[in-house]
């Protein structure tokens, strides 16, 4: 399943409501990519979701 390893964000359960009002489940899942992150000077290949990489709370490697 997509989750990201930085703010553990996962997948959501919900209803997909149509215009005569009928209920069928239905999921959220987040963007979750592949990436390379520098960490304290190692390189690791991780999880982390679109909204982590944008605010910099990881520094991808190069």
């Amino acid at each position: 399943m997509a989750k990201c390893e930085i703010c553990d964000k996962n997948v959501n359960y919900s209803y997909q409501v149509s215009h005569s009002h009928r209920r069928t489940h239905r999921t959220f899942k987040p963007n979750v990519q592949s990436v390379k992150v520098n960490d304290n000077g190692t390189v690791k290949k991780m999880n982390v979701c679109t909204r982590c990489l944008k605010s910099g709370k990881v520094q991808r490697a190069i």
